[in-house]
């Protein structure tokens, strides 16, 4: 939430510069006006990375790219906003960044050619594979219970999940919609699913 301007962030810090290998001597110089939070002002990208793996989530999120879907900067900005553990990208590997706003540095990403790639890698991680899609049996999620340690898979716009990743979820979600569009973006009902294990597994940010 929230627009950025081109007053974001600081300017350049005044000397003498404060200790420590995690401050980027360019950014002190010159300012930072990235789109990070103020904890990691002047911060380097190593040093950010290394700080959240720190303290990122268990759950993963995949998305499918089999038609060069331009949700996946947005799915990878939201998991780097709630602190995912990695984001799988199941197709294509060449993928859209604009939407990430440059917080594919600080995320990590995977690969996987195959869906079928993807549910091996999650099964020797012990990791289920949680489908969401608004599909014919698909369990609500505002009444689910989503597990703690989990991958949640979506499909591109359009189709949604394809009979792979269908085949690959240990179970299949829905998001319950009161309108009258048939379908949410899939960017959007990443951000809603990531929320709902927020919600329901971690500690309300400081």
């Amino acid at each position: 939430m929230g627009s950025v301007s081109e007053t974001v962030g600081v300017g350049p810090h005044p000397e003498p510069w404060p200790p420590g290998d995690h401050l980027d001597p360019e950014l002190l110089a010159g300012g930072d006006r990235r789109n990070v939070v103020d904890r990691y002002r002047y911060w380097g990208v190593d040093a950010i990375k290394a700080d959240l793996d720190a303290r990122r989530h268990p759950f993963h999120v995949a998305i499918e790219n089999w038609e060069h879907d331009r949700n996946i900067g947005t799915v990878v900005r939201t998991a780097n906003a709630f602190a995912a553990a990695e984001v799988h990208i199941v197709g294509r590997r060449r993928w859209n960044r604009r939407g990430a706003m440059m917080t594919d540095v600080y995320q990590h990403i995977r690969h996987h050619d195959t869906v079928e790639e993807l549910a091996a890698w999650a099964a020797a991680e012990g990791l289920p594979v949680v489908g969401v899609d608004n599909l014919p049996g698909a369990v609500p999620l505002e009444t689910a219970d989503l597990p703690e340690r989990c991958v949640l898979l979506f499909g591109q716009e359009g189709p949604g999940l394809s009979a792979e990743a269908r085949a690959a979820a240990a179970q299949v979600l829905s998001i319950s919609q009161f309108g009258s569009t048939r379908s949410i973006n899939a960017g959007v009902a990443a951000g809603i699913a990531m929320h709902a294990w927020i919600r329901h597994w971690a500690a309300p940010a400081d």
